[in-house]
């Protein structure tokens, strides 16, 4: 069975930074592609970032390009998102997924399996 497991959410001031990590079991999550959605209250899940399965090509929203880094450890079987001069309207549940595919898919019926989700609150 594959698990996703986020941590690193918080409450931050405007301008501040998180990193948030995602740890895997069941699957190897250099074997496949990973995905950051991100959903705030009355709005749609949307893709944040995603890394590819060979972690050379990254993708990013057009709203935290520049300020936000997909990153994966292979040893560790964990993603990370580094969250840098973060904004209030970065607030929002974060979810790490995965997907069987290995290229970035930016839609969420590709990915299969999905963490619990970390809240992440900026504040002005």
């Amino acid at each position: 069975q594959v698990q996703l497991v986020e941590s690193g959410g918080g409450l931050v001031q405007a301008g501040g930074s998180l990193r948030l990590s995602c740890v895997a079991s069941g699957r190897t999550l250099s074997s496949t592609a990973t995905g950051w959605f991100r959903q705030a209250p009355g709005k749609e899940r949307e893709l944040a970032a995603a890394i590819t399965r060979s972690g050379v090509n990254t993708y990013y929203a057009d709203s935290v390009k520049g300020r936000f880094t997909i990153s994966r450890d292979n040893a560790k079987n964990t993603v990370y998102l580094q969250m840098n001069g973060l904004k209030p309207e970065d607030t929002a549940v974060y979810y790490c997924a995965s997907t069987r595919h290995g290229w970035v898919v930016t839609t969420t019926d590709e990915y299969d399996y999905w963490g619990q989700g970390t809240q992440v609150t900026v504040s002005s």
